[in-house]
């Protein structure tokens, strides 16, 4: 069995650090019905230029119609990933949303509550610490164009 000891003794004090948070806004137009937009450059680039070198971002996107995740962003997967969504939240079922509010787009709601609206990424050295693969993506699944905000939230130090 590996012998596990930790980073740093107890018995050694770190001089105090500062805490830094650090929100960005982001603005995208997408057409709606699941258009995927990679977030990963503009995330790259806003981490680039804070203060913040190590900690955590938090990626939220606004709204109830649309989801952020990592996934490969590629074509196939692409397809995928609207295919498994059209299963489990079909877009022709009766939804008690489009029924009380005179709305189509009660499909949009239940995909985005599946995918959910934030994630968490490390960062170090000012840079997020994500796989070869792995892409920031914001999906936005309403059956209409809108203006997705996507708010970064930069914490650390």
């Amino acid at each position: 069995r590996p012998e596990t000891r930790p980073l740093e003794s107890s018995m050694h004090t770190r001089p105090r650090s500062i805490h830094l948070i650090d929100t960005r806004r982001l603005s995208y137009e997408t057409q709606g019905d699941g258009q995927v937009i990679d977030l990963t450059d503009d995330l790259a680039r806003e981490l680039a230029s804070s203060e913040v070198s190590g900690g955590v971002v938090t990626i939220f996107v606004t709204g109830t119609t649309a989801g952020v995740t990592i996934m490969e962003h590629e074509p196939g997967l692409d397809d995928d990933m609207q295919t498994f969504m059209e299963r489990v939240a079909p877009r022709d079922v009766p939804y008690q949303h489009n029924v009380l509010n005179s709305d189509d787009n009660g499909h949009s709601h239940t995909r985005a509550m599946l995918m959910g609206p934030s994630l968490v990424v490390p960062l170090a050295e000012g840079r997020p610490m994500l796989g070869t693969w792995q892409r920031v993506v914001l999906v936005d699944f309403d059956s209409r164009p809108r203006v997705r905000e996507v708010v970064l939230q930069i914490m650390g130090e």
